[in-house]
């Protein structure tokens, strides 16, 4: 969306902070050793191109890809500069198990949370205020004003001798000092208790202690080298011993980044799932090294990354959660990320536009899919209208330019099957999913029906299925389109296809028939900028979603300017291909995920069914509304529930926050009914300490009543969705695949 992140703030897009977390780029190229790191491959050749120059001896073969996907372009071998851990240092950082949705990387769960814990802005100025009452009292004590009385213990504890002229003045004098200590002891314990001194020194002076011991520039390497994760113990218990040690020499050199780390566990995983031998794995980490197993474009990086990764954890940070009340304890402050454990339960997120939704959430995630991609984890499509800035093009492998003549590749229109029933079914949702409530039946298998007429008799007679201009004149139902298909039929000897061909024919025009609204709606890609395009027999290589299989990085530019119908209608194509391809996967090991950057129009009841497959079928779609009014009323509470994580942008209406309002729910809750009652005290003595707490607190000396219960309360209402969320904050909850569910978050997005 061209609207998306216009009001982010400056240094949000390029040039951002570095983070503790970030891992280490791609170093620099260095001289080759005798064993040093073979050079990043080059792109793949292909039968349709001119021969590459054969690799050095050295470098590992760039995989191939199967028959039928596009080439890929090659990507630069190294990342920003300035990275302030090491490899090695960022592989030691603990990563504390945690609850869905929570940033892993040196995490630490807090401590149970205590009722009575004072705020620390009261809990300062208490004991700022107590040391200046008690420096005031002892000044008014050293200076006489309230007169000797405070020495009489001294005097009637020591001799009088000491005081006198040719006594011991040598112990009078050291008897004063020691009373005026114990005086100085006696204060500051007494102010110290009315300021709280020892929970100042626990809540902030200890800690600043500890870290001071601590070097916040590496990480203590283990004891036990078994328990080192940058000695790759898991091939050392395998026995590949060898492998690991040229794996460990490759990290210590600093020739492996984190992109290689990962694509390298993933291979072992191949290894101990039995789809791959220990010995070919072993061969192939001593001849490439880091660049073992790599990635068919040979990249081992994007050119460029905008977000905070963790690819040991497989995550991306995109946000901190605030410290309100309203967040749960355990979450305040802590980070929060997204990674594929809570995308295969797939996620919305709505908000105005501006709120922050691309550039805060969508660039982010397909950022670090694409770097899973390049680790061979995942298959990403990103889809998108032209402009939104969902990457560089050298980020990905594939990315097809709708309606723009620059574009290499064109989208196929069936979805690469070669099937005319499923082809039907397919591109029926496309065109008119949207309004299928209304049809005859309230759905689209009638409008499938009359397209399966057309598309089997036409594949039947070449080979091939129609394009945009030849289907659009059959499903008009024009008598020389219709007759010179009848001819090629008969010429083939197809006549069971020729009977399906006369009962279009006979539908054609009958009340009911959905022929005339099937062409109206494919004519909206029936126009001059898309003729080069949705070409089955065309010069630009088509690409099909059938590549899910592969770890492939796709793009899909939208021509939502001037053609916003038909851009959604695109959208809801590709959505409703999606989910029939990700389903049918032969090999479902890669995370297939869609990120549909705008999915207004899109929510049809076959789209909704889709999306509830998804999760099964180790995949998952992020999809961003500017409201949930895009979607039919009788799907928008369906759609939530079909989804397992969830996000509220800041601006949402008060009609959308009441449908989060409604799935998020209700919880329950301690409510404290405080009563407050003045002390009067009557004693001197005591009235001083009255005065005193009053000066350091504020308030009144009283005694409370504490009534606690239990109440029954929506997590978050629709009126605090709509008006208590800050500018740059959302409300996320998280479902993970196992089952687990986090609850609903005021995350910091710009944090």
């Amino acid at each position: 969306m061209d609207t998306e992140g216009t009001f982010d703030s400056r240094g949000t897009h390029r040039n951002p902070p570095h983070h503790p977390a970030t891992p280490p780029p791609f170093p620099a190229p260095l001289p080759a050793p005798p064993v040093g790191p073979p050079p990043i491959a080059g792109p793949p050749s292909y039968p349709h191109q001119a021969p590459s120059p054969p690799p050095q001896p050295s470098a590992p073969p760039p995989a191939s890809l199967p028959e039928g996907l596009p080439p890929m372009p090659p990507s630069p071998a190294t990342a920003p500069s300035g990275a302030r851990l090491s490899l090695i240092d960022w592989l030691r950082v603990p990563r504390t198990e945690a609850a869905p949705g929570v940033w892993t990387y040196g995490y630490k769960p807090k401590l149970p949370e205590d009722p009575d814990r004072i705020p620390g802005r009261r809990l300062l100025s208490g004991a700022l205020i107590a040391a200046l009452c008690g420096w005031l009292f002892w000044s008014l004590l050293w200076n006489g004003y309230l007169g000797n009385y405070w020495n009489w213990p001294l005097y009637l504890l020591t001799p009088d001798s000491w005081y006198e002229r040719g006594g011991n003045t040598d112990a009078g004098w050291w008897a004063q000092r020691v009373y005026i200590g114990l005086v100085w002891v006696a204060l500051g314990a007494l102010f110290g208790r009315i300021g709280h001194w020892d929970e100042v020194w626990r809540r902030y002076v200890a800690p600043l202690f500890r870290r001071a011991w601590d070097d916040p520039g590496s990480s203590p390497a283990p004891t036990n080298p078994q328990a080192d994760p940058a000695q790759w113990p898991e091939l050392r218990a395998a026995g590949a011993h060898s492998a690991a040690d040229r794996l460990a020499e490759e990290v210590r050199a600093g020739r492996m980044n984190d992109v290689d780390h990962a694509r390298i566990q993933r291979g072992w995983q191949v290894v101990r799932a039995g789809r791959e031998s220990l010995a070919a794995f072993t061969d192939t980490v001593l001849r490439h090294g880091a660049a073992a197993h790599g990635h068919p474009s040979g990249a081992r990086d994007l050119p460029a990354r905008t977000a905070e990764h963790d690819l040991v954890a497989h995550q991306v940070r995109i946000g901190t959660a605030a410290d309100d009340l309203r967040n749960p304890y355990q979450h305040r402050g802590v980070g929060l990320a997204l990674d594929p454990d809570v995308l295969g339960t797939s996620l919305l997120a709505v908000g105005p536009a501006g709120a922050g939704k691309t550039g805060r959430l969508v660039r982010p995630v397909v950022e670090a899919l694409c770097l899973q991609a390049l680790a061979r984890q995942v298959a990403v499509v990103a889809v998108g209208a032209a402009g939104s800035g969902l990457g560089a093009d050298e980020a990905f492998d594939v990315v097809v330019k709708i309606g723009r003549p620059e574009s290499a590749y064109d989208l196929d229109l069936y979805g690469g099957t070669n099937d005319p029933d499923e082809a039907a079914g397919v591109l029926a949702e496309a065109l008119i999913g949207d309004m299928a409530a209304s049809l005859p039946g309230g759905d689209s298998r009638r409008a499938a029906t009359a397209l399966a007429q057309l598309l089997g008799p036409y594949r039947a007679a070449h080979g091939r299925f129609p394009s945009v201009p030849e289907l659009r004149e059959l499903l008009d139902g024009s008598k020389a389109a219709v007759g010179a298909l009848r001819e090629a039929l008969d010429a083939a000897g197809q006549s069971a296809q020729a009977r399906e061909l006369d009962a279009r024919v006979r539908q054609a025009g009958t009340p009911g028939d959905v022929g005339a609204l099937l062409a109206d709606r494919i004519a909206l890609l029936d126009r001059p900028v898309f003729a080069e395009f949705f070409n089955t027999g065309g010069d630009r290589r088509p690409f099909s979603l059938r590549a899910l299989e592969h770890p492939l990085r796709v793009r899909i530019d939208l021509p939502e300017r001037g053609h916003v119908e038909a851009s959604r209608m695109l959208a809801r194509l590709i959505l409703a291909q999606f989910t029939e391809c990700a389903v049918g996967r032969a090999d479902r090991s890669l995370f297939a995920c869609l990120v549909l950057d705008d999915a207004s129009h899109t929510i049809t009841p076959e789209a909704l069914r889709g999306i509830q497959r998804l999760r099964s079928a180790n995949a998952g779609a992020v999809l961003t509304l500017r409201t949930l009014d895009d979607v039919p009323d009788a799907l928008r509470s369906a759609l939530l529930g079909a989804v397992g994580c969830r996000m509220a942008y800041a601006g949402v209406t008060t009609w959308d926050g009441a449908r989060f309002a409604e799935v998020w729910g209700t919880e329950w809750v301690e409510a404290r009914d405080v009563t407050d009652r003045q002390i009067i005290a009557e004693e001197p003595f005591t009235k001083v300490l009255h005065f005193i707490r009053k000066v350091v607190t504020g308030k009144a000396v009283t005694t409370q009543s504490v009534t606690v219960r239990k109440v029954e309360r929506e997590r978050w209402s629709a009126s605090e969705l709509a008006h208590a969320v800050p500018a740059g904050h959302a409300v996320l909850s998280v479902t993970s695949v196992r089952g687990e569910s986090g609850p609903p978050v005021l995350v910091d997005l710009r944090a």
